[in-house]
């Protein structure tokens, strides 16, 4: 389940790129938090403990701003494409018992019969859940499954609480056995070469001179 994470936020007074570099190099994250037809909010998180609780996808933030608590589902993290640095965070505003669609990780966790290879097509499932109690990924085994098996996704267990928002016949797991490489063309090959060798081998007798043109 998704962690309920304790953070102070302060509100932010100054906006555009400079400022927020300047909040940056003092080793915060300028946020906003948006939704429930309220006012966007503009406030500056400490950059340490965010880094720590984004680790896991949709996290829930409590925050305290000025005094008064606010729940906080991180919506995008913005960052530096080089550098990997965390630039700015959207938070949508959230409540208790509310339910929420997220985007949940998939974890593929066992092996499959001997012989065979598994392919996962999805890396994330749609999920509908309570806001606190969103799951931090959905577990699908695949052990002892034989080729020609395909999981989709509306077979996936789901934790208590939770709906299914992404087409249940979204293909998740395929079971296959691997393809054989085909050594046809190689065979083929080495006979032409050996075809090759002889010709080479006629030719140079060929040009080899005859004894009767040298007692001429």
């Amino acid at each position: 389940m998704a962690d309920t994470n304790k953070l102070s936020a302060e509100l932010r007074t100054e906006f555009g790129k400079g400022a927020a570099r300047r909040i940056r190099a003092n080793n915060k994250i300028p946020a906003v938090i948006y939704g429930h037809g309220t006012e966007p909010q503009h406030v500056t998180l400490p950059g340490h403990d965010v880094m720590l609780i984004i680790r896991k996808a949709n996290a829930i933030l409590d925050l305290d701003i000025a005094g008064k608590s606010q729940l906080a589902l991180v919506k995008d993290v913005q960052k530096d494409p080089v550098r990997q640095i965390i630039e700015h965070l959207d938070l949508i505003v959230v409540r208790k018992g509310e339910k929420v669609t997220v985007d949940v990780p998939v974890h593929v966790e066992g092996e499959a019969a001997a012989g065979t290879t598994a392919a996962q097509d999805a890396n994330t499932i749609s999920l509908e859940a309570e806001a606190t109690h969103i799951p931090e990924r959905i577990i699908v085994s695949i052990e002892g499954l034989e080729a020609g098996t395909q999981i989709l996704a509306g077979a996936v267990q789901l934790p208590e609480g939770a709906t299914l928002v992404t087409d249940p016949e979204a293909l998740v797991v395929n079971v296959t056995i691997p393809a054989v490489l085909d050594l046809g063309e190689t065979e083929d090959g080495e006979e032409e070469q050996a075809e090759g060798d002889i010709v080479e081998s006629d030719e140079s007798a060929d040009d080899a001179p005859r004894s009767d043109e040298g007692d001429n």
